[in-house]
């Protein structure tokens, strides 16, 4: 139970039912698509992707032990990359696509909860669930996700996900009432043991997370066979109308004792039978689940499969990308971005996302407390010497993509480009990379800008505190949005930042007082689940017993 209870679930936002008018018609009278937002633009993404730490004048006169800290800003860097917007055109269509079968004001969907909830109470069910549950088969398209680690897959996805709120409460649709909870996401990781058991129990302590029910005692444990799970995940991605499971880490399932044939079994009866898309991400060791029988059957990746390359030395992305980044010192002494620094850095970081921005922060460090560059400047010297001494333990997988060495890349499985796929990891779409400049350095001089540049560096820095046991990283973002909305715009950081720190305190009390009520009111609500489980271990009706305890009125005494 340890491992499920130590994992830690990606929370979106909680959002009350709003329904907008939709541009296709297939896409109208269906309040699970109606109630998502718009579909978004390029510049939604380019604004969600846009993360620039802010480093001041004043900081980069700061003392040498105060830098050091500063420089750990430049960790949330992230920069718009045309493939952030191939992913979160995916996404929207797999969502979006996966409700038309699945609308809850068509008669099968309740329907298909009932055979569920049939299906559910047998004890033999596993051994015919395809067969009972032909009929009302809900076929949902999946995605895979395979790049090397560390190039930003988890990232994109996560910050992706969370432009979509993750529940949806429907009490009223055109006039009628509506009780329904709808979770449009769930994101899980697969576990360290790659045990497809682990992976259902994961689905059950997500959704316990979310809504606080308790499936994970109701339906994973007391030996459950894997495919009784399954028809649980079915009944309650049916029942929660689940938009999207995205699964992260799946080489893991490679670790295991799993036969290929039951993880191919697995993945085909959850997109078959469950019915809800699936976003598998993985590292390059992962293309061995796509290899075979994954290949033939065609749906574990039935949307395609993105090969998510580092990036080329020769591409406008990694131009602007560095570019982007170097602009992130707090050194003594500018150091400007020569040819001879770009080779080298390239060569040290092979275009991989993760590894360019420590290169760059450590080899700031270097430069700060290295007493024979007292200038404190970038160097292609300090560069090799950062890479060599600082992120050593990475250097024979950077050899080994560097050298494009096949043997050596098969003792790192986790960094193994699949050369199969070569030509797709070329194939970039330059159209945007330069639309993405152009926007980047046009926003950079817009008011509107500069406030989200601000509203995303303080909801940074107060959130790395940590001190907001109760609150989310969309609420201090909202309250960050709030204060610099009502400051003029040469407020100075450190006193947007202390407003922030004080509404965040009065909130995160306000929070935690109400779930203080709420765990109140539920020990209120247990004398009656207290009186309902007596009256059914003596085999009586649990409506006598409440009677009896002066639960339940006369409607004959009350009313006449």
């Amino acid at each position: 139970m340890g491992k499920t209870n130590d994992m830690v679930v990606l929370k979106g936002e909680f959002e009350k039912g709003g329904y907008k008018e939709q541009p296709l018609s297939e896409y109208t009278n269906n309040p699970f698509i109606e109630a998502l937002p718009p579909i978004f633009s390029e510049d939604d993404v380019l604004e969600r992707f846009m993360v620039t730490p802010r480093i001041s004048k004043q900081d980069k006169l700061s003392a040498t032990n105060i830098r050091y800290h500063v420089l750990k800003r430049v960790r949330n860097f992230i920069q718009p990359l045309p493939i952030h917007f191939e992913v979160e055109r995916r996404l929207s269509t797999l969502i979006r696509r996966s409700y038309l079968a699945r609308n809850p004001l068509d008669p099968t969907f309740l329907e298909r909860i009932r055979v569920l909830h049939e299906l559910r109470e047998e004890e033999t069910t596993h051994k015919y669930i395809d067969e009972r549950l032909n009929y009302i088969r809900s076929t949902a398209d999946s995605l895979s996700i395979i790049g090397i680690s560390g190039i930003g897959k988890t990232t994109a996805i996560e910050r992706l996900l969370l432009m979509y709120p993750q529940v949806i409460k429907h009490e009223e649709y055109k006039g009628q009432p509506f009780n329904r909870t709808q979770i449009v996401w769930l994101k899980i990781d697969c576990p360290y043991d790659g045990s497809l058991s682990t992976l259902c129990k994961s689905f059950f302590k997500a959704i316990d997370d979310l809504l606080g029910t308790r499936y994970l005692e109701k339906y994973g444990y007391l030996n459950r066979v894997t495919s009784t799970m399954l028809l649980h995940m079915t009944s309650l991605a049916s029942m929660y109308g689940i938009g999207v499971l995205v699964i992260d880490e799946i080489q893991h399932l490679l670790h295991s004792k799993n036969d290929q044939e039951e993880m191919l079994n697995f993945f085909v009866t959850l997109s078959n039978t469950v019915g809800i898309p699936t976003v598998l991400i993985g590292t390059s060791k992962a293309q061995k689940l796509f290899k075979g029988n994954f290949r033939q059957a065609r749906r574990a990746a039935s949307d395609g499969a993105i090969i998510w390359d580092r990036m080329a030395e020769d591409s406008e992305e990694w131009e602007f990308f560095l570019e982007t980044l170097w602009e992130l010192q707090c050194l003594k002494t500018y150091s400007k971005l020569t040819e001879e620094l770009k080779k080298s850095f390239y060569y040290e970081c092979q275009g991989i996302t993760a590894v360019a921005v420590n290169l760059f922060i450590l080899a700031q460090e270097r430069a700060l407390f290295d007493e024979g560059n007292p200038n404190e400047i970038i160097t292609p010297q300090v560069l090799k010497k950062t890479a060599k001494e600082d992120m050593q333990t990475i250097q024979p997988m950077m050899t080994a993509i560097r050298t494009n060495n096949i043997a050596d890349m098969m003792k790192y499985e986790d960094i193994m480009i699949n050369l199969d796929e070569v030509m797709l990891n070329h194939k970039r779409n330059t159209e945007i990379a330069g639309r993405i400049q152009e926007a980047f350095k046009e926003r950079q001089n817009r008011i509107e800008y500069k406030r989200q540049d601000m509203i995303e560096n303080l909801s940074v820095e107060v959130a790395a505190l940590g001190i907001f046991d109760s609150l989310k990283e969309n609420d201090i973002k909202k309250l960050a949005q709030k204060i610099v909305e009502e400051n003029p715009l040469d407020t100075e950081f450190n006193q947007l930042k202390s407003d922030v720190i004080q509404q965040a305190i009065a909130l995160n009390q306000q929070k935690k007082d109400q779930k203080a009520k709420a765990k109140v009111k539920n020990v209120e609500i247990l004398p009656l689940l207290k009186l309902r489980k007596q009256a059914l271990d003596k085999k009586q009706h649990p409506y006598e017993l409440l009677k009896a305890n002066e639960y339940i009125k006369n409607p004959l005494e009350e009313f006449y």
